[in-house]
C-alpha cells in the first residue's frame, strides 16, 4: 500500500507492505532518516521521538497506516550542521550531548514544548522531558539547553 506523508516539508510516498510497520523503521530504512534512534522499541525511552502535526510521538509505536496525509518532522528537518536551529544551537552551547543517543528525541520533545509554551519554567521543562530517558548524565545540561532556547526566542 502507498501512503502519502509530508516529511520535513517534503511530500513523500511510502510503499509499506505491512500497514502496522512502525514509523521508526520507515523513517530509518525507507527514507534514510536515522536521527530518530532505535531504543527500547516499547515507547518507554523516547529516543525515537518525532513530531506528527507538531505533537511528539514515539515513532516505534506509531503504525505507518495511521499517518496518511499527516505532517512529520524529524531532527533532520530542524536545521543543518552548518546552520542549526535555535534549539539545536542551545544544545551545542550547553554541551547537552554526552553520548548523544537521547539527543534527537530530547530536542524533538523540547521543540513541541516550546511550540506550546514559549517561556516554560524549569518545572515545565522537567515535566515535558520526563518520558525521555538520558542515561549518560547530561540531563542537567539538557534542561539548561531548553531554557537557553526559550530565552533566545
Amino acid at each position: 500500500m502507498i501512503y502519502q506523508l509530508v516529511v520535513n516539508g517534503r511530500r513523500r510516498s511510502i510503499d509499506a507492505w505491512d500497514p502496522s510497520e512502525p514509523l521508526l523503521y520507515v523513517l530509518r530504512e525507507e527514507l534514510g532518516l536515522t536521527g530518530a534512534k532505535v531504543g527500547c522499541g516499547l515507547g518507554q525511552c523516547g529516543s525515537c521521538t518525532v513530531l506528527v502535526d507538531d505533537q511528539p510521538v514515539r515513532a516505534c509505536m506509531v503504525p505507518i497506516a495511521s499517518l496518511a496525509g499527516r505532517r512529520l518532522t524529524t531532527i533532520e528537518g530542524l536545521g543543518t550542521p552548518g546552520k542549526p536551529d535555535a534549539l539545536q544551537a542551545a544544545f551545542i552551547a550547553e554541551q547537552a550531548a554526552q553520548c548523544g543517543y537521547c539527543t534527537s528525541g530530547m530536542i524533538m520533545r523540547a521543540r513541541a514544548l516550546l511550540g506550546e509554551t514559549p517561556r516554560p519554567t524549569n518545572d515545565q521543562i522537567k515535566e515535558a522531558l520526563a518520558g525521555n530517558l538520558c542515561r549518560c548524565g547530561a540531563h542537567t545540561r539538557i534542561l539548561k539547553a531548553v531554557m537557553r532556547a526559550s530565552r533566545a526566542r
